[in-house]
């Protein structure tokens, strides 16, 4: 026996040998570059290996390390960025947190030149030198290092300090080669590195996904109820016991039938989502991804995208009190209806588009408002919260498809469908004066002050409650002998909010509502601010030294204001030359008038006192809006790389925001030293009040321990 074991160890043993013999070749390969001021390094990992990212890890495993061999008048600008984000795991060997990457990885670093080199125009070689260590599974090999050598071209010197537009890394996504986050370098002092970047329009890290994350989720949550909230029309119900009428025809084949009520949800959900992801897909491979952020920054803040989606709530909300039937073309209804006839998955799939068709003026006000709201995100988010609308509504037809015998448990249609219909015509009624608010304050119209919009909203759910309490009857309305219990229930909620909307008339914050009502700032008479209380007053004495503005008051202050009566700048030069004025960190608000989560911001964390009073008097604060309007002089255009011109105040400040950042979404904040540099790691939404003061602090505390030559 032992001497099977050692003959067995022997093998092991010269298999293992060979394993290492056969892999000289190390599996990750280098390549270099330079563009202008800045080198790139690639890294292409083979087969199941990885390799670890930049750290530092104290007493872990081998990080990346990058060292370089630089002439005289060329330095460092800042650290190494990661342009691909690394995986984070919890590795319970080292007992701490790694990051590592497996098939690709792409580094930069950027370096500074004397104006003499500058000046002298003629291409610098910077010699280098990369650390790695590969790993699988089960194995790793020893740290191996590259020596390499690249050339970079010095740019003017009135041209060094231009960010690099974003561009494609090895896996095809777009990053940007200027996003930046802030960790100890080699010296101790704070340096810039990149934990990870994403796509504009993704945010940049972890914390970051995980807020977005949750924004999305709330707005697929949205999507499934409105998907369930739209059977209960009248011109969708009605439509079940088709549904059950037609697959009872091939109930004698259970498999077959059930076969065939799978196909016909399916139809539905390919119905409602195939077009409008052909639709983003054909924009987004044909113009790129910045073509469809444009298209869909376009239709969220343009005057008239929202004019338009306005009118057709107000259309679609006459239609649904009785003023008039909105319907689909009745020949295209009754060819899809005659095909339906065929049998067959043929069949079934001109079933589902009849229920389509004929459910359209119930279904398409329902489905304007996911998409229009789902706009506002990432460029897949439209994509999916159709699925999730159109799953939710397929599914209750599907479930009937499948068993016949559950029709007998629904209520018999009736008058209550007509109730519902005219409730949900409110409630259109309701929401499309956010797309006039929009357009309203992206182009400073003056139309629709936060106090008009409530008193609208006041009017609007009272109007309700006197409905459910049937006092109010439109065309198509059944005769009430008695308000029933549902109905006195559903008037109390209704009254109840009508009552928790007056006090915002006078200054109220209405919290819970912030992200749909015109900004507090619009308001004609605060009351909570003129009597001295309220966080609107916490601002009333400036925090800006006017002695240090030009002209006495920040540029575009006249159009442009915080909330909670903080004072700060709507341009950027402008903010960061007084920040150096005064001393002060920079906090930098990328935000916008149509942004719903924004005004949640302010509303819900920016009026905490701790809050306020942290930013008043520890920070000069920067608030870009990326959607407005205003049209610049010339002389302050922006042309991109591309060539494009920017124009307005918003699409210049949304430029910058990817350019510099990598990222198009708002609310985003980034907490700057007076060279313009972040100090922590950039947060965006997010509804926590105590991780928003961690964040301020913890900027403060980073700002004071910088060397005077970077405040």
């Amino acid at each position: 026996m032992k001497f099977r074991h050692l003959i067995a160890t022997l093998l092991l043993g010269a298999f293992g040998i060979a394993s290492v013999s056969a892999q000289v070749e190390n599996p990750v390969s280098w390549k270099f570059g330079a563009s202008g001021q800045q080198v790139e390094m690639i890294a292409t990992i083979s087969g199941a290996w990885h390799m670890y990212d930049i750290g530092p890890y104290d007493g872990g495993p081998n990080a990346t390390t990058f060292t370089f061999d630089l002439p005289t008048g060329v330095t460092l600008d800042g650290g190494i960025v990661q342009v691909t984000k690394p995986t984070r795991v919890q590795d319970e060997i080292f007992g701490m947190e790694i990051g590592y990457f497996a098939k690709s990885a792409k580094f930069v670093q950027k370096f500074k030149v004397s104006p003499q080199l500058a000046a002298a125009g003629k291409p610098i070689t910077i010699k280098g030198n990369v650390e790695w260590q590969a790993c699988d599974d089960e194995s790793c090999l020893p740290p191996t290092d590259e020596d390499f050598t690249v050339t970079i071209t010095p740019a003017a010197p009135a041209a060094a300090d231009i960010n690099v537009p974003a561009t494609p890394d090895t896996t095809g996504e777009m990053v940007a080669d200027d996003a930046i986050m802030v960790t100890p370098d080699s010296t101790g002092a704070a340096a810039i590195a990149a934990d990870s970047v994403a796509a504009p329009g993704e945010a940049s890290f972890e914390g970051l996904q995980q807020n977005e994350n949750k924004s999305f989720w709330s707005i697929i949550i949205e999507a499934i109820l409105w998907g369930f909230a739209a059977l209960l029309t009248p011109c969708v119900f009605p439509m079940v016991p088709m549904t059950v009428s037609f697959f009872m025809k091939g109930s004698d084949n259970k498999a077959k039938g059930r076969i065939m009520a799978s196909f016909y949800g399916i139809s539905i959900v390919a119905l409602y989502t195939l077009p409008i992801a052909a639709i983003i897909l054909i924009t987004y491979f044909v113009g790129g991804d910045s073509v469809t952020a444009d298209i869909f920054n376009w239709l969220a803040t343009h005057w008239l995208p929202n004019i338009l989606f306005f009118l057709i709530f107000m259309i679609f909300a006459a239609s649904f009190f009785g003023a008039f039937e909105i319907t689909m073309p009745s020949k295209l209804v009754n060819k899809s209806d005659s095909k339906a006839d065929k049998g067959g998955l043929i069949g079934v799939f001109f079933m589902a588009l009849t229920l389509v068709l004929v459910s359209f003026s119930c279904t398409g006000p329902i489905v304007g408002t996911v998409l229009v709201k789902s706009t506002q995100g990432a460029i897949w988010e439209p994509i999916f919260t159709m699925l999730a609308f159109s799953a939710a509504f397929a599914l209750p037809f599907t479930i009937f498809a499948f068993f016949p015998s559950l029709l007998k448990n629904l209520p018999k249609s009736g008058g209550w469908l007509n109730s519902v219909k005219v409730v949900l015509g409110f409630i259109e009624l309701a929401l499309g004066l956010k797309f006039l608010s929009v357009a309203d304050q992206t182009y400073h119209w003056g139309l629709l002050d936060r106090e008009v919009y409530i008193a609208l909203w006041v009017v609007i759910f009272t109007l309700l409650g006197f409905y459910l309490l049937g006092k109010i009857k439109f065309a198509h309305d059944s005769d009430t002998k008695y308000v029933s219990v549902k109905r006195l229930f559903l008037s109390i909620i209704t009254f109840s909010f009508v009552v928790y909307l007056v006090p915002g008339m006078f200054g109220a914050p209405l919290k819970a509502l912030s992200g749909y009502l015109p900004p507090i700032s619009t308001l004609d008479f605060n009351l909570a601010a003129n009597n001295g209380g309220g966080s609107s007053a916490a601002g009333a004495v400036s925090s800006l030294d006017r002695s240090k503005i030009e002209g006495g008051a920040p540029k575009f202050s006249d159009f442009l204001h915080l909330p909670h009566g903080l004072e700060g700048f709507f341009d950027y030069d402008e903010g960061m030359e007084y920040a150096k004025a005064v001393g002060k960190p920079v906090f930098l608000d990328f935000t916008g008038h149509g942004c719903v989560n924004c005004r949640e911001m302010e509303a819900n964390v920016w009026s905490d006192p701790t809050v306020q009073k942290l930013l008043r008097d520890n920070y000069v604060i920067i608030a870009l809006y990326v959607d407005d309007k205003k049209q610049l002089p010339e002389e302050d255009w922006v042309t991109t790389p591309d060539g494009k011109v920017r124009k307005t105040l918003g699409k210049i400040n949304a430029t910058f925001q990817i350019e510099r950042f990598g990222i198009n979404a708002q609310p985003y904040y980034v907490l700057l030293d007076n060279e313009g540099q972040p100090l922590v790691t950039p947060r965006s939404y997010d509804l926590n009040v105590n991780g928003f003061i961690n964040f301020l602090e913890s900027g403060l505390k980073a700002y004071k321990a910088l060397p005077q030559s970077a405040k």
